[in-house]
């Protein structure tokens, strides 16, 4: 059976408002951030999407989110966790590497990007190896761990890759027989 799954980053929080580096630290939704996650929910109902089944990083900005988005009971999944950025976490932006970080944060007591992409696939297996039904399933997460899961399927996707991720979009995967399909990037905002 071929499964849908949207995974989406949650909206803006006063840290991306402040431009600062936001991992495993925390930070409210915006008043924009909670605009963008009804605009998402928006999409789904316009696009007639109802969810059989929900999940969220447990950090409070994913959350919050999903919350906005669809009001089903969900669990809170900590491999859905954004990456820790270390001594780095609250910091302003500018001080982050340039793109892609690789195995820069291990250096200051943390995971590789290796180590991150391994955490959010294997995370994202779980959960679908429990989907026992074909509605869609709906995963709120973050953006380093949204855009790593995507490099590890990136050789199925069907889609540009290299689109940014802001706040509130939306990955459509296809899920069949262990596989990952990026059938398309939705930017609602």
């Amino acid at each position: 059976m071929v499964k849908t799954v949207y995974l989406m980053r949650h909206g803006q929080t006063l840290f991306n408002e402040l431009k600062k580096i936001q991992g495993w630290c925390d930070s409210p939704l915006t008043d924009l951030g909670k605009q963008q996650a009804s605009q998402a929910k928006g999409y789904f109902k316009e696009a007639g999407i109802q969810f059989g089944q929900a999940f969220s990083s447990p950090q409070e900005r994913a959350c919050e989110t999903l919350e906005i988005i669809c009001d089903l009971p969900y669990q809170r999944i900590k491999g859905l966790k954004e990456w820790n950025f270390g001594r780095f976490e609250g910091k302003p932006e500018f001080l982050n590497p340039p793109l892609p970080y690789g195995d820069f944060f291990i250096a200051y007591g943390e995971k590789s990007q290796e180590q991150l992409m391994a955490r959010i696939n294997q995370t994202m297996l779980e959960i679908m190896a429990t989907i026992d039904n074909d509605l869609p399933t709906l995963i709120v997460s973050h953006g380093a761990a949204c855009r790593n899961f995507m490099r590890v399927w990136e050789h199925l996707a069907k889609v540009d890759c290299n689109q940014r991720l802001g706040n509130c979009s939306i990955l459509k995967f296809s899920y069949e027989q262990g596989q990952f399909y990026l059938e398309e990037i939705i930017n609602p905002n």
